[in-house]
């Protein structure tokens, strides 16, 4: 049951655009950015690594699913251009 839902998930941002990915593999950004400037907020230790956890995790799922919707090709595409853009 477990494996054909991941399977299903898999397949369906296996199946989303480019552009998506990307979208969606950049959201990771700002996440890991909250996920360690919360740790300036004057709050309790037990909260902050509540916020940290719910963060940090925010950021793996974002950067996990915009990489299974880029999948190797994507992949290989994105660096193609980074690295053209260096070269320019």
């Amino acid at each position: 049951m477990k494996k054909h839902l991941f399977s299903k998930i898999k397949t369906w941002l296996q199946s989303l655009s480019f552009r998506t990915g990307v979208i969606v593999l950049l959201c990771c950004i700002p996440f890991y950015i909250l996920s360690f400037a919360q740790m300036l907020l004057p709050i309790s230790a037990a909260a902050k690594g509540v916020l940290w956890t719910i963060l940090f995790g925010l950021a793996k799922t974002c950067q996990y699913g915009g990489l299974t919707i880029l999948g190797v090709e994507g992949y290989n595409r994105l660096k193609n251009w980074i690295k053209l853009r260096k070269s320019d």
